[in-house]
């Protein structure tokens, strides 16, 4: 039986490892949390007539407000005027006023990405040459700070509390019945529920100033907070809000109508249903069953809802696959709960449980079964958000998102080892168990013969019996009224008594919980799961609110193509643009540069030029270029170049109407389902 385990497990982990290989040998981009990939000027370009306005491009669409995007002159004076406009796709450009005189100039910019994160940074660039600027500004963001660690702390509580709530009350449905009688495991729950409505109500007070100013003033600003419920995170707290009142409605229902059909003392084999010994009857049996079901469905509803409420606004709502990586964002978050909140659940019932309505090995045993469910599941839905958040084998060392990624790993599998540890307490206690009952069977079995053997008749020694236990009785009464006279006339030597059973009763029921060594020995191996993780959430939270790695890999290459471009054709008439693209597909990441000449209104001779990852020319099955004056609503202007030779296309007579500030699409398929556009902007005459 152990070798066939074995050989599963070894199996599993190979079919793992192939799994995990085999998606990202293959992996594509795609976006989440956004980064800047260009500008227009790019950042520390040299121009030498002062710019109409200034673009920005992300690797996401963003979110822009008035003070979004400041263009600061050499003194530190705003020159930029107006809202940031967005003609399309992820280039935002705000105008810039007339007349500026040489000098470098600061760009900031603060917005916000569409997994609901805010992004800030700066730049500079000097029209004519550089100068000395005393301009400085601030690298520290709305969410650094106060308010950003108020907010960091306010995610983990609400992570914390949706663990507990969903996670402890599956272990009562699914593994321990009378837990629902317990009221420790009552408080755990309702603690959970207490602490993930908090967070949620402080996360939607907070939103305004962590997006903006980063102020704590700004908390109660009540215009900052119309303007949250106006966005996906605010609706999706606001979501949150109305499910935990559901929420609330079940946690009634379980530790109520549930909880008086639950057996509070009978053994595990009583709630798996097998005799009938919760002292209903047939006829309760399919009540108690109906209600388990609804609970069950009406449970998991509710659940999926709450988890959905941060699938729907993260990372996993951008990106590839976006259709599909929420749903498995949703399970993953399930089984999360599923694992760490029973964890916890199962933690509080060895410790707090009354001596009698104990844990046994059957409520543990299916814990057991069902965090082994739940590790698979995280496992393979884990494998695909690698894929989709780094992209490649490289991001795992060389981003922060990577290495945070690899700590988890890590810590999983220390609670996979411990968990192995906790199965192994959990058969000795089975076993225990066994010998124990056999002992005591045989004891019985003995006494009763010697019994038989000493008294045939039994008749006259059950009568003194019987008459010992009354006398015994009667003097417990008296000595019962006694003492209430003695506590009526004394009510502090009565409140004194009463702790002192209290203490006693505690310490006995202590004692009774220690006395088994190998029930020890599990609390303590379930207490270092727990330890676990409570690191392990931490660091999930932290990995959430991280730059994914293979943004952070893009906005470099892109920065870097982008300051290439910048300095290709200095002091030319011709315009040189160089953007990576990556389709998603096979054989899909390439580089496509774009030549204009002489990049002056009227007509002008295009070039395209596609190369793989190696440099070498390779040919796509359609290339299309579009041309856009966002200032003067002129455009796109389509343009179908012809090819010439491998990854060459060309145009001639390209017309250009008037000089400005013109984006150029380029859209480059690959495949009959796989392409993609890339765009970047271009001064003209």
């Amino acid at each position: 039986m152990t070798q066939t385990i074995a050989s599963r497990v070894r199996t599993m982990v190979l079919l793992f490892l192939v799994v995990a290989g085999a998606l990202l040998a293959g992996a594509a981009p795609a976006s989440a949390h956004a980064a800047l990939t260009g500008s227009d000027p790019a950042q520390g370009a040299v121009v030498d007539t002062a710019p109409t306005q200034v673009s920005l491009t992300f690797s996401e669409p963003v979110a822009v407000g008035d003070d979004s995007v400041r263009v600061l002159d050499p003194k530190g004076e705003r020159v930029d005027k107006g809202v940031p406009a967005n003609p399309g796709g992820t280039t935002y450009g705000v105008r810039l006023v007339s007349g500026l005189p040489d000098g470098t100039y600061t760009v900031a910019y603060q917005v916000v990405s569409a997994d609901s994160h805010p992004v800030a940074g700066a730049f500079t660039f000097s029209i004519g040459a550089p100068s000395e600027t005393t301009v400085s500004v601030s690298a520290q963001g709305s969410d650094d700070g106060l308010v950003g660690w108020l907010y960091g702390f306010g995610r983990y509580v609400s992570y914390a509390g949706f663990v507990v709530l969903a996670g402890g009350a599956a272990f009562v449905l699914a593994c321990w019945a009378p837990g629902a009688r317990v009221r420790a495991v009552q408080r755990l729950v309702v603690s959970g529920w207490l602490a993930l409505t908090a967070a949620t109500l402080g996360l939607l007070m907070l939103r305004g100033s962590y997006t903006t100013s980063g102020k704590i003033g700004d908390v109660f600003d009540l215009e900052l907070l119309g303007d949250v419920l106006q966005t996906k995170t605010g609706a999706a707290l606001v979501s949150r809000l109305l499910l935990l009142a559901a929420a609330a409605l079940f946690i009634a229902v379980l530790f109520g109508a549930y909880a008086r059909t639950a057996d509070g003392g009978a053994p595990d084999h009583a709630a798996e249903g097998d005799g009938g010994s919760d002292g209903e009857g047939d006829g309760g049996e399919p009540d108690k069953r109906d209600l388990t079901f609804g609970l069950a469905l009406g449970g998991t509803v509710v659940a999926a809802g709450l988890a959905a409420s941060w699938a729907m606004s993260e990372h996993a709502s951008q990106g590839l696959q976006a259709g599909v990586a929420m749903p498995v964002d949703v399970v993953h978050l399930l089984a999360v709960a599923a694992w760490l909140g029973g964890l916890t659940a199962l933690l509080v019932a060895l410790y707090r449980a009354p001596v009698e309505t104990p844990v046994g090995r059957d409520a543990v045993r299916r814990f057991s079964r069902l965090a082994f469910g739940s590790v698979v599941t995280l496992a393979v839905t884990g494998v695909y958000q690698s894929w989709r958040q780094l992209g490649s084998w490289s991001a795992f060392t060389d981003t922060r998102y990577g290495q945070l990624l690899l700590v988890k790993i890590a810590l999983v599998a220390v609670m996979v080892a411990v968990a192995f540890l906790s199965r192994r307490w959990t058969q000795r206690l089975a076993d225990a168990r066994v010998s124990l009952a056999s002992e005591e069977a045989a004891r019985s079995e003995g006494a009763e013969r010697a019994e038989e053997e000493k008294q045939p008749a039994g008749a006259a020694p059950a009568e003194a019996s019987g008459t010992s236990a009354v006398s015994e009785a009667v003097e417990a009464s008296k000595a019962s009224d006694a003492e209430r006279a003695e506590a009526g006339h004394d009510s502090v030597r009565a409140a004194q008594l009463a702790r002192q059973r209290a203490a006693t009763e505690a310490a006995r029921q202590k004692r009774l919980r220690d006395a088994d060594p190998n029930r020890f020995g599990l609390r303590r191996s379930v207490l270092a799961e727990a330890g676990v993780a409570v690191v392990l959430l931490a660091v999930t939270t932290v990995l959430t609110q991280t730059e994914p790695g293979r943004t952070e890999q893009d906005a470099k290459a892109a920065t870097a193509s982008s300051a290439s471009a910048s300095t290709t054709g200095q002091g030319s008439g011709a315009v040189s643009l160089t953007m990576p693209f990556d389709t998603g597909g096979a054989n899909g990441k390439g580089v496509v540069s774009v030549d204009l000449d002489p990049a002056q209104a009227g007509d002008n001779a295009l070039h395209v030029y596609v190369e793989g990852p190696d440099g070498t020319p390779v040919d796509v099955p359609e290339v299309k270029i579009a041309l856009t004056l966002a200032a003067q609503d002129i455009g796109p202007l389509p343009v179908a170049p012809d090819h010439v030779t491998t990854g060459h296309w060309s145009a001639s007579k390209v017309q250009i109407p008037m000089a400005g500030d013109w984006k150029v699409e380029v859209t480059v398929r690959t495949s009959d389902i796989d392409q993609v556009t890339v765009s970047k902007n271009a001064q003209i005459g």
